[in-house]
C-alpha cells in the first residue's frame, strides 16, 4: 500500500480527498500546514506528497524546496488554486512531477499517482546494498532487512546509515554529517542527529556484533565485530 502525505488546509476539501484516496486503497496523512508536513516527512517514510500552495506561515513552495534539499528521494505534485503559467513553472523548476490545479477531477488523480508511483519505485530500486553484520541495507529504498523482517526507515535515517556505511571503522565527523544532513551545525540539529543515531542503534541492536560508539565532541564509528 501506498502512503502519501497530503498537505491541504482547507478543511473541507482535505476531508473529502483524504476520505477518497483511502477509499481507492491508499495510505494518507493528512496535515493542515507546511510545518505539520515538514515534521511529518522526518517521522515517516511516504511515497509520495501531494503539496498545497497558498498556506498560512511556511507555504508549499517552500516544503517543497525542504523536500528537494534534505528527502530528495521524495516525489511530490502539487495541488493548487494558484492558476498562473509562472507559477505552475515555479512548481515544475523546483521539480515536482506534476502540477494540478483546482477544482481538482480526484478520479483523475488517482489514475496519474497510480501510473506514476510504480514508475518512480522502479527507478528507486538499485542493487546498492550494505552488508552490516547479519543485515543488509538497501538505502536507496530506505530498507534494512534482518532475516526475513523488514524495517523502513525514513529518508534521513538512511543517509545517516549510509554515511555510516561508508565510513565503516572509521570516524564520521559530527560536523560533515550535520552539514550534509541537516545543513546547520547549531545546537537543535545537534541534538536531532543524536536522536536518529539512537534510532538506528535500536534498529540494528538484534546483532550483538554491532556497534555505533560515540566519539565525544568528534563524530561516530559504525563498528562490526567479525570474530
Amino acid at each position: 500500500m501506498y502512503h502519501l502525505l497530503l498537505l491541504e488546509d482547507d478543511q473541507s476539501f482535505g476531508y473529502i480527498l483524504k476520505e477518497y484516496l483511502l477509499m481507492k486503497d491508499f495510505e494518507v496523512t493528512w496535515v493542515k500546514s507546511g510545518e505539520e508536513a515538514l515534521e511529518a516527512i522526518e517521522q515517516k517514510v511516504f511515497d509520495l506528497a501531494l503539496l498545497d500552495i497558498m498556506l498560512p506561515g511556511i507555504d508549499g513552495f517552500t516544503v517543497a524546496k525542504n523536500i528537494v534539499a534534505q528527502h530528495s528521494e521524495l516525489p511530490f505534485l502539487f495541488l493548487s488554486a494558484k492558476v498562473l503559467k509562472i507559477d505552475q513553472l515555479k512548481g515544475f523548476k523546483l521539480g515536482a512531477f506534476d502540477y494540478i490545479t483546482k477544482p481538482i477531477d480526484e478520479e483523475l488523480l488517482v489514475a496519474k499517482i497510480r501510473a506514476l508511483l510504480p514508475r518512480l519505485k522502479k527507478t528507486s530500486s538499485s542493487s546498492e546494498t550494505y552488508s552490516i553484520g547479519r543485515y543488509i541495507f538497501h538505502p536507496n529504498i530506505c530498507e534494512l532487512n534482518f532475516g526475513d523482517q523488514s524495517k523502513k526507515l525514513t529518508d534521513r535515517e538512511a543517509n545517516l546509515l549510509r554515511l555510516l556505511c561508508e565510513q565503516q571503522g572509521k570516524l564520521l565527523d559530527r560536523k560533515i554529517a550535520l552539514k550534509t544532513l541537516w545543513g546547520s551545525t547549531d545546537e537543535f540539529s545537534r541534538k536531532s542527529m543524536d536522536v536518529f543515531i539512537s534510532h538506528l542503534r535500536k534498529y540494528l541492536s538484534a546483532d550483538p556484533n554491532i556497534k555505533i560508539e560515540n566519539i565525544h565532541g568528534r563524530g561516530f564509528i559504525l563498528k562490526i565485530n567479525t570474530n
